[in-house]
């Protein structure tokens, strides 16, 4: 089973915290969060795991050679140019095989049971099974419609008027088929302003197929407030 972990961004609205440490090792109730994270994917079966690097790559690279624990087999792929979520999975196409596979924004916390996220995936082998939760402010968020049987028949990020709460969790399991949705771009003229976002250019195609699972518990550590709320709520 195989995941990819996006983990490079630069975590600007956690500064000075990120001036010298990336958001990925930020501590969490005296863990770093990516080992958080490597521990969650090894107790739901997973083997292999891509992770892009950035800001303070040096570091990740360091906190992977020693710390990545046994059976898992961790790819690093550094983005000189961030590609944005949907952007790094395009440029490692070659890294996934024929078979479902996670895709978790690395800077989130969450109680969330991935083996059976990826059980229930299975269970209705939708393109994509779309983690979402309550948002304290969705129109921050990307919001799924959601209807009685649990598909997805709408989605917007960051909608002006939100018509629900229940927002993107970036914690995801995706058929490969999700390729088949990716916007014609190319890897090698990437810049910044061309970066290919999961939210904006992919999930609103999949309206109809897809299908969502609750998570309870969920916090973004991407601010002080939020990084102060998971060391006080969240392991």
């Amino acid at each position: 089973m195989k995941a990819v972990l996006l983990i490079a961004g630069l975590g600007t609205r956690l500064r000075p915290l990120t001036n010298s440490t990336p958001k990925c090792l930020l501590p969490i109730n005296g863990q770093p969060l990516l080992a958080i994270w490597f521990d969650k994917l090894v107790r739901a079966g997973v083997t292999e795991v891509l992770i892009n690097t950035h800001w303070l790559a040096e570091q990740v690279i360091d906190f992977v050679e020693k710390f990545t624990p046994a059976g898992l087999k961790v790819t690093l792929f550094h983005e000189p140019i961030l590609l944005g979520s949907a952007g790094t999975l395009a440029a490692n196409r070659h890294f996934f095989d024929d078979d479902p596979f996670f895709i978790i924004y690395g800077d989130n916390v969450s109680d969330v049971d991935l083996a059976d996220l990826y059980a229930a995936h299975q269970h209705y082998q939708p393109v994509l099974t779309l983690g979402t939760f309550e948002a304290e402010f969705p129109e921050r968020c990307g919001i799924a419609d959601i209807d009685s049987d649990g598909v997805i028949q709408g989605f917007i990020e960051k909608p002006k008027k939100p018509l629900s709460n229940r927002a993107a969790a970036g914690i995801y399991v995706a058929d490969p088929k999700i390729f088949d949705y990716f916007p014609q771009h190319s890897i090698a003229e990437q810049t910044s302003a061309s970066a290919l976002d999961l939210g904006f250019d992919v999930i609103p195609k999949l309206v109809g197929q897809m299908r969502n699972y609750s998570i309870d518990r969920l916090i973004d550590i991407g601010t002080p407030d939020n990084y102060r709320k998971a060391n006080e709520s969240l392991t």
